[in-house]
């Protein structure tokens, strides 16, 4: 990001956080940086099971951001091991550790150990909106139509 000044999100590390790296962007070109499980002992995840993962530290995002927890997507595909709830949404009023709700939809039991990168934290800016109600909608081409509507794969 040589161009762009980069946002500065003030974290605070908690004991279980220490020694681990905080999220960073691997590449300039990554959208997302990578949460790493802040846990003492290895925890497995049965099929079908869900664990929260806490990634050992806090943050004060500025008002007007949010930040997207989302899957990683090796993990999502070499193991079926997702984000429950993806994307989770971190709200700029929340103070407390950041932690992931991690599914496995694979056959096999997972396991997390400390350190592991376990999913993706992406920062965006959010727009806040006002509804307004009326009587009419103006038309578009797609009209109502949802789901498959198009009759294409």
């Amino acid at each position: 990001m040589r161009d762009r000044e980069r946002l500065k999100i003030p974290v605070m590390i908690e004991p279980e956080g220490a020694g681990l790296e905080l999220p960073t962007h691997a590449t300039e070109g990554s959208a997302g940086m990578d949460l790493r499980a802040a846990i003492e002992d290895e925890t497995a995840i049965d099929p079908g099971g869900r664990e929260l993962i806490g990634c050992g530290f806090r943050m004060a995002l500025p008002e007007g951001y949010e930040a997207q927890i989302r899957p990683r997507s090796g993990l999502a595909m070499r193991h079926g091991v997702t984000v429950l709830n993806a994307p989770g949404t971190i709200d700029s009023d929340y103070r407390g550790t950041v932690g992931v709700i991690l599914v496995n939809l694979g056959d096999e039991p997972f396991v997390v150990q400390r350190g592991d990168r376990i999913a993706q934290m992406v920062i965006a800016p959010v727009t806040h909106s006002l509804l307004q109600p009326v009587d009419d909608l103006c038309r578009s081409e797609r009209g109502d139509g949802g789901f498959g509507h198009t009759g294409r794969v």
